[in-house]
C-alpha cells in the first residue's frame, strides 16, 4: 500500500509548515549548547520527529497502521525535503510577517 495522494498532501503541508517554523526550532535547540554538538542537527530533529508524529497520527485517525512501505516513502519525502528544511535553519531568516506565506495547509 502506498501512501494516499491526500496523505502525501498532508504531509507535504506538514513539512512546508516546519519549514517556515524551521528558526523557531533552531532558537529551541540553542538552548541545549553545548550538550548538543549541532544546533541544526537538532533542530532537525525536533522537526523531522513532529512531521513523523503527524505522519503517524494521519494514519491514526484513519484507523489504519502505515506499512514499511508507507514509513519508507514517508523517509523518502523528509529526506528529499531535508535540505529545504536545514536552509531555512541556516539562512536564519526569522521573519514573524513572513511565516507560512504561500503555505497551504491540508487537513485529513
Amino acid at each position: 500500500m502506498a501512501i494516499s495522494k491526500n496523505t502525501r498532501d498532508f504531509i507535504d503541508s506538514l513539512v512546508d509548515y516546519y519549514i517556515s517554523e524551521a528558526p523557531s526550532y533552531k532558537q529551541i535547540a540553542e538552548e541545549y549548547v553545548p550538550e548538543v554538538e549541532s544546533v541544526v542537527d537538532t533542530a532537525f530533529g525536533y522537526i523531522a520527529g513532529c512531521v513523523y508524529s503527524g505522519f503517524l497520527q494521519a494514519y491514526k485517525n484513519m484507523q489504519q497502521t502505515p506499512s514499511l512501505e508507507d514509513i519508507q516513502e514517508f523517509n523518502k519525502i523528509l529526506k528529499d525535503r531535508a535540505p529545504l528544511i536545514k536552509k531555512a535553519m541556516i539562512e536564519d531568516s526569522y521573519n514573524p510577517e513572513l511565516r507560512g506565506v504561500g503555505k497551504k495547509r491540508v487537513n485529513l
